[in-house]
């Protein structure tokens, strides 16, 4: 299994949950890139194992073992696709001395601290971690509204109440995901995410009409934590009587893009980015 020294460098993929690692892997594949897969047990999809030419399944806590595949694989760029869910941190992970030794000193356990201090772990070890979007630029939201429906004069005020609020949530690394209505916030997302946030503010609004504004953090670090939005999202808006959806251009991926827009459009809901 062990690469020799002669064999050229490969492409990774760490691979959490949702499609993104899917979208990823055949965008990469178009180029002539079969990346190595190194899946999140506890987060990735099964269906990689029939998708990945090459996989490895590990651990959340599993670091050292993953620099190890990584050397053994000769991998030396590496691109994070598909979330790891933020309450996962709460959750009882077996980490290993390495991994134990890189968060115990961290002064903040927010996910730009955890993830930024994976990074530069694998950043010591000369591995580059290259932008999440490399392979996905097209995803990215453009500017302007994106449905056949553009927001009414009291969903953008609510837009614009929201989009203020929201960036300063994402500056906190609280979250990235506020949902309005009458330029009141009725839920801030945390570490439930965006949908759970969503539907406790259909509870809360009695049925009220909502705005949802998604945004990227100050300063986003385009290598991780990338905000998404995909048919789910659509979904819950749709049962939750959220009628507009406000995003980051060129900051917020849009998955399955176009059956996304055709629910919306089905759905009355609208959708602008800025």
């Amino acid at each position: 299994m062990t690469q020799s020294a002669q064999e050229p460098a490969r492409f990774g993929i760490v691979a959490g949950n949702g499609h993104f690692p899917f979208l990823v892997l055949e965008a990469a594949r178009e180029r002539g890139i079969d990346p190595v897969i190194f899946a999140i047990r506890e987060e990735a999809s099964p269906e990689l194992d029939r998708a990945a030419a090459r996989i490895h399944w590990v651990g959340l806590g599993e670091v050292a073992r993953l620099l190890e595949l990584l050397e053994r694989e000769n991998v030396q760029r590496l691109l994070l696709a598909g979330q790891v869910k933020h309450a996962q941190m709460f959750q009882p992970v077996t980490a290993d001395p390495l991994a134990r030794a890189a968060y115990d000193g961290l002064a903040q356990r927010n996910t730009d601290a955890l993830i930024g201090a994976f990074v530069r772990l694998l950043e010591q070890r000369g591995i580059e971690v290259v932008d999440s979007t490399l392979f996905s630029k097209p995803l990215l939201a453009e500017p302007g509204t994106l449905t056949r429906r553009a927001p009414d004069a009291t969903e953008q005020a609510d837009i614009t109440y929201g989009r203020d609020i929201a960036k300063q949530i994402a500056a906190l690394d609280i979250g990235q995901t506020v949902v309005v209505a009458d330029r009141a916030c009725v839920a801030v997302e945390a570490m439930e995410g965006t949908d759970a946030a969503l539907e406790r503010a259909a509870l809360l609004s009695h049925g009220r009409r909502l705005v949802v504004v998604k945004v990227s953090k100050p300063g986003q670090d385009m290598r991780f934590d990338v905000p998404v939005i995909g048919p789910r999202t659509i979904a819950v808006m749709r049962r939750s009587n959220a009628t507009t959806l406000a995003i980051d251009a060129g900051r917020v991926l849009m998955l399955e893009r176009r059956r996304l827009i055709e629910d919306a459009n089905e759905a009355g809901i609208s959708i602008v980015a800025e």
